[in-house]
């Protein structure tokens, strides 16, 4: 495996914690490097780190466009319209969602020298997979990503169950991003001191402009969060009814009885969500379209729905497919 170091800005103050990274292009069953500060503080820190109108648009047909009420409440839609596109199959969605990625990369690599990514884990990996094929692989600054992920499951990086594993599979072991750029959570603490070290992580890159902050929430802000959405209406590991979807206070949490195994995860909270500059939702499968319907639908329901919650302080897109759509 191959050992590297965060490089963070020489603007910024030494590193006050433990640090370790999680390279990519090695194999995930071996162990990231610790790197030791004299300041330390005491805490490990590992980063190996009223209702809008949306449009529904039906790409590559020639059925006529469609038109949907977003029926959410007006707290939550205040900040953002959300642009609802539907494609008539997952494939030509994965087009449409590699080239809004690559664009905001362009973007952003151009305005801030860095592109800040967030990633979930489940169907929304495969739908990432057209990036790593031209002309995406080799037109993209790959060096600039940083990626994150909205939440993980605490389990080893080598378990079937991890986020991490799932990703470095489908598109990490896939593309030139360097090692240091890829932060995963320190699979060795538990749920709390995991969220807790995540946390932590997350500030010094902010210290080190490496991440942006928001000046409206104060809060983080990511360049992209490229979600996905539980059967559920679940968003990262933040659940229909749990009170983790209330947290207001910390950017991290953890959830040690997630209602979906395996128990004991970190998570983003909604306010570090909300905060981002962009956010996809890529729904596919028609297993999913009685959520969706609901969320943007005419439902008149005051429990909102995780997934109805999402609120970024830029704009929000659902990536759709046509059996996802389908009861709208």
């Amino acid at each position: 495996m191959a050992e590297c170091a965060l490089s963070l800005a020489s603007s910024s103050p030494p590193l006050s914690a433990n640090l370790r990274i999680s390279p990519t292009r090695f194999s995930p069953l071996r162990r990231s490097l610790l790197l030791t500060s004299p300041s330390g503080t005491g805490k490990p820190l590992f980063c190996s780190h009223p209702h809008r109108r949306t449009s529904v648009l039906r790409t590559n047909s020639s059925r006529s466009q469609l038109r949907t009420k977003a029926s959410m409440s007006e707290s939550v839609t205040e900040k953002s319209k959300a642009e609802v596109k539907v494609y008539d199959s997952e494939e030509e969605l994965a087009v449409a969602l590699a080239k809004y990625t690559a664009d905001l990369s362009e973007k952003f690599c151009k305005e801030r020298d860095a592109f800040t990514v967030v990633v979930s884990g489940g169907s929304l990996i495969k739908s990432l997979r057209k990036l790593v094929e031209p002309p995406y692989i080799d037109s993209i600054d790959w060096s600039k990503w940083h990626i994150f992920w909205v939440d993980e499951r605490v389990v080893p990086k080598d378990h079937p169950d991890s986020n991490y594993l799932l990703a470095y599979d489908g598109f990490l072991s896939k593309i030139p991003i360097p090692a240091g750029h890829v932060y995963a959570i320190n699979d060795a603490l538990s749920a709390e001191a995991a969220a807790d070290d995540y946390e932590t992580c997350l500030r010094h890159l902010v210290k080190s402009k490496i991440l942006d902050i928001s000046k409206e929430s104060g809060f983080p802000k990511f360049d992209v969060m490229l979600l996905g959405m539980g059967p559920d209406g679940h968003i990262a590991s933040l659940f229909p009814g749990h009170p983790l979807v209330h947290e207001k206070e910390k950017w991290v949490t953890f959830i040690k009885d997630s209602p979906k195994p395996p128990p004991n995860r970190i998570t983003f909270t909604f306010p570090v969500i909300n905060s981002s500059a962009n956010i996809a939702l890529a729904i596919v499968g028609a297993g999913k379209a009685d959520v969706v319907q609901k969320s943007l639908g005419d439902d008149k329901s005051s429990d909102l729905l995780p997934v109805q919650m999402v609120s970024p302080e830029g704009e929000l897109v659902w990536y759709l497919d046509k059996d996802a759509a389908s009861k709208l």
